[in-house]
């Protein structure tokens, strides 16, 4: 049972207690640059989401033989080890996400989230806990992505986006075909607005659990 408890704690702090976006207020540079729409936010989480946890694992399994003189050297090598292969990934299969995603798939290697997990966790604790923590810190940062890009593309535009590849689309018309659309929602300014309100969001319910 403790065993248990401590799996769904380490993965749900991710989810809530310290999100990476609403709590943590890390990785705010593509937070607000890709998530004009939910695809691209559920692309981009995705993605960070793999090399947080191929990161994480790698930090933790060569901690005791990675110098401490040297350690965030060789943390943004391994981070930039899995970024590439996330990079190349995208553009052998999914091109049109690789093209909307663009600077920001490479930028993933300074990303603070990922960088920070590995200093402050993977590197002081076991392969399965950090494992864990790569979890939910990634499902967390995944989550309110997606939430913020579904946010914008259904005020900016009145659809939702969840899957396109080629000609191949998932979209629904969520406010109807002749909804005009708030522009200001799918610019930077809007970003900026949606994720405020989301802050706000989650501040008030968490002094309501309290």
């Amino acid at each position: 049972m403790a065993s248990k408890e401590t799996t769904l704690g380490e993965i749900a702090k991710g989810l809530w207690r310290d999100n990476p976006v609403l709590v943590l207020l890390l990785g705010l540079c593509p937070t607000l640059a890709v998530t004009n729409s939910a695809y691209n936010g559920l692309g981009m989480g995705v993605a960070t989401a793999f090399v947080l946890l191929g990161s994480n694992t790698l930090v933790s399994t060569l901690k005791s033989i990675i110098p401490k003189s040297v350690r965030i050297p060789v943390y943004i090598v391994v981070i930039a080890t899995f970024v590439t292969i996330v990079d190349m990934l995208l553009k052998a299969y999914m091109y049109e996400l690789s093209q909307s995603l663009g600077l920001f798939v490479p930028l993933i290697v300074v990303n603070c989230v990922i960088l920070g997990r590995a200093e402050a966790f993977a590197s002081k604790n076991s392969i399965g806990r950090s494992v864990l923590d790569a979890l939910g810190m990634s499902l967390g940062f995944t989550l309110a992505l997606f939430t913020l890009g579904a946010i914008r593309e259904i005020i900016g535009s009145g659809t939702l986006t969840l899957f396109q590849l080629g000609e191949t689309e998932v979209k629904f018309f969520v406010l109807g075909h002749n909804y005009p659309g708030i522009l200001v929602m799918i610019l930077p300014p809007g970003a900026f607005l949606t994720l405020g309100f989301m802050l706000a969001g989650k501040n008030a319910i968490q002094k309501r659990m309290k």
